[in-house]
């Protein structure tokens, strides 16, 4: 839950912020010395990706949807960000990660131990993802992870649009920007030393303030190094340094237009009236579509005296440029372009001020449009002169309104439906489990079958059969048994075979009735044998010799056309069964073969559940598995022909049956015996298993 908390948080802050995520993410390039890899709307979509996979997966989490791949992404995902996260500690390119936005600032050395645990959550979560707690039944998580990615990315389409619903940063609506810079009165202020690099006559030297020498030496860099911890206001570098422009400029060099600047922040906190910020940090990437209604603006400003001011980081030559392209008439300032992009995400982008506070925010999308009767009246006779009514509390509302809720009611109606579903299945299980009892003594034929597989030469296997014959003829079983052999066995035990006690079946046969099909050996042939059964449909025949739904289901028809009984074979593989994918599995194999049969026919069939990773291996599934498994084969034989045939099929077990686990199995309501391989190639392993009927 934790872990999950902290990925929906942080991918949460970074979808709300995706221009902010960026700025961060081409921090790290540069850090990297990376820089101009990827174009700036790459790092963007990188940064929309980022935050939608980080979300999501912390979402997965919480609702334990895909619980093994969503815990290994999670993990692979810390293993990269711990070790990033120690390097930025170690090296302290940039000032903190990111890893929360604006919304939660942590240093590098904090955000590193906070991945040192989040990576041991994670380890513990992939080592056991199955231990966590579904809300959500499988068959509805699709809703959950369309839902949540919509969401999320939706989330970033408005932010990228408008302007981010939660602003975490110093400048939000509501904010007084003259309180922000305040210094309380004795606070002890941060020293820094500053050096300058100059040139002069092609010659570098360093100065500092003190000896900073005459306007003959040209400006080439500084180096500002903080020297002592003090008090730092929340807004420290906000200013507005007013740009006058001499108007005759033509040909000369941009910087000579510069007549003066002016700082005119204090003036414009104090400002008890309107002002109106337009925010462009480069006025040359600047979206330029709605001019006229920027101008609009500012003529509506001077109708009614408020101020104006274009609040930019470009150049002389930019500001010229910006003012040919729309003729504009509003002054400009020039001011820190990180703190222009952390002032407003949108170029250009729109403030409004009253007495050093910040009344509105408006992206370049939608600029407020005035009337020509609102124009008449001042800002404090409109709605965009007043705070928003669209407070913090009630944005959270709406969020959990809009995501929350609809994913809470789906958590209350999934439980709902799987707890009355339990009820029914409960009810239903206590009404006919007496019935179900005696349709296992009375109706379903116990059976026990072995299958020797490619084991054995003739005489060794004569002489099993020879001493299984006597054995269970001396002491007589609880259920029928079968031992299917190879085809050179088949005639020679059938000579000697009680099979009044014992049943003779064939491993395989063919799917075709008779012709030149060298090697193959047809049902009527087994059956000439004295056999009565074949295994039809066993997993090593599918996988080994391709053998597909069609080709077993001509199989069937040739081997019931010829009143041999049929032992089919289903069952999951170990990635079908991780990925719970089991109940289609075993459906689609009844239905690609049997489910073709009439009811009458379809009566003669014994079905023996194989899961194919159990087999061989010395894995079994636990009794409740298996029995699961059984009991949903027997729904769905239901569903197909009606419960009277379900409660009339035999199903058998196969996979590492012995007899040590064969009571456990054999004990379920719906197994009703076993398909056995290597335990059945010795008389007293085999026995064994056959005597659990009588426990």
């Amino acid at each position: 839950m934790l872990l999950a908390a902290a990925f929906i948080l942080s991918g949460f802050v970074k979808a709300v912020d995706p221009l902010g995520s960026q700025y961060k993410l081409e921090d790290y390039l540069v850090a990297m010395h990376l820089d101009g890899l990827l174009p700036s709307w790459g790092v963007l979509l990188f940064a929309v990706a980022q935050a939608a996979v980080e979300f999501c997966l912390g979402i997965f989490l919480l609702f334990a949807i895909r619980r093994r791949l969503t815990s290994k992404l999670v993990l692979a995902v810390m293993l990269v960000m711990t070790p990033l996260t120690l390097w930025l500690a170690l090296d302290n390119p940039i000032s903190d990660c990111g890893c929360f936005g604006d919304a939660i600032v942590l240093t590098n050395w904090q955000t590193f131990w906070k991945n040192v645990v989040l990576l041991t959550m994670a380890v513990v979560v992939a080592w056991k993802p199955l231990e966590m707690f579904r809300f959500v039944s499988r068959t509805n998580q699709w809703i959950v992870i369309n839902y949540s990615a919509l969401f999320i990315i939706g989330i970033s389409a408005w932010s990228l649009y408008y302007l981010p619903q939660f602003d975490f940063r110093p400048y939000h609506v509501g904010t007084s920007i003259r309180e922000g810079m305040a210094i309380p009165e004795g606070a002890e202020l941060p020293k820094f030393d500053t050096t300058f690099i100059l040139e002069k006559d092609g010659v570098q030297k360093e100065f500092t303030i003190d000896d900073y020498p005459d306007s003959t030496w040209t400006f080439i860099d500084s180096h500002t190094v903080q020297l002592t911890e003090g008090y730092v206001p929340p807004i420290h570098d906000f200013s507005m340094a007013l740009v006058t422009i001499d108007s005759s400029y033509v040909d000369e060099e941009p910087a000579e237009a510069i007549v003066e600047t002016i700082d005119i922040t204090d003036d414009v906190m104090a400002d008890s009236s309107y002002t109106f910020l337009l925010v462009a940090t480069q006025l040359e990437e600047a979206d330029d579509s709605r001019l006229d209604l920027i101008n609009e603006l500012y003529e509506y400003s001077l109708d009614h005296g408020y101020g104006f001011y274009c609040l930019t980081a470009s150049s002389t030559e930019g500001q010229m440029q910006w003012r040919d392209l729309t003729g504009a008439e509003y002054p400009f300032c020039l001011t820190d372009p990180i703190t222009l992009k952390t002032v407003i995400r949108s170029n250009p982008g729109l403030l409004l001020l009253k007495d050093g506070r910040v009344i509105r925010k408006w992206s370049r999308n939608n600029l407020p449009e005035l009337s020509s009767e609102e124009e008449q009246l001042p800002l404090e006779q409109l709605e965009i002169g007043q705070m928003p009514d669209d407070s913090v509390p009630g944005k959270i509302v709406a969020l959990l309104m809009w995501f929350v809720l609809p994913l809470v009611l789906l958590t209350i109606a999934d439980r709902l439906w799987m707890w009355t579903s339990w009820l029914k299945k409960k009810k239903s299980k206590e009404t006919t489990t007496l019935t179900t009892l005696n349709n296992k003594q009375t109706m379903r034929k116990k059976i026990v079958a072995g299958n020797w597989k490619m084991n054995m030469n003739l005489q060794d296997g004569i002489a099993l059969a020879k001493e299984l014959n006597e054995t269970l003829k001396a002491d007589k079983p609880n259920c029928g048994v079968v031992i299917c052999t190879p085809f050179i066995h088949l005639a020679s035990i059938a000579q000697f075979l009680d099979q009044d006690v014992i049943g003779l079946g064939a491993e395989n046969c063919a799917d075709k009735e008779k012709g030149a099909f060298t090697g193959e050996v047809s049902a009527e042939m087994v059956k000439s044998t004295g056999a009565q059964y074949v295994i039809l449909g066993h997993s090593e025949r599918r996988e080994y010799y391709k053998e597909t739904p069609e080709i077993l289901k001509e199989k069937v028809l040739l081997a019931q056309k010829n009143d041999l009984k049929v032992i089919f074979c289903i069952g999951e593989s170990l990635t079908e069964r991780e990925a719970g994918k089991q109940n289609e599995v075993v459906k689609a194999e009844l239905e690609g073969s049997v489910f073709n049969l009439s009811e009458e026919d379809f009566r003669k069939i014994v079905i023996a559940y194989e899961p194919i990773w159990a087999i061989g291996t010395g894995k079994t599934a636990s009794a409740e598995q298996a029995e699961e498994i059984h009991a949903y084969i027997r729904s769905i034989i239901a569903e197909k022909y009606g419960q009277a045939v379900a409660d009339d099929t035999t199903i058998l077990y196969g996979g590492s049956c012995k007899a040590s686990n064969a009571p456990e199995l054999f004990a379920k309501p719906d197994i009703d015996g076993g398909l056995i391989g290597g335990a059945s190639l010795k008389a007293a392993d085999f026995k064994g298993i056959i005597d659990a009927w009588k426990k």
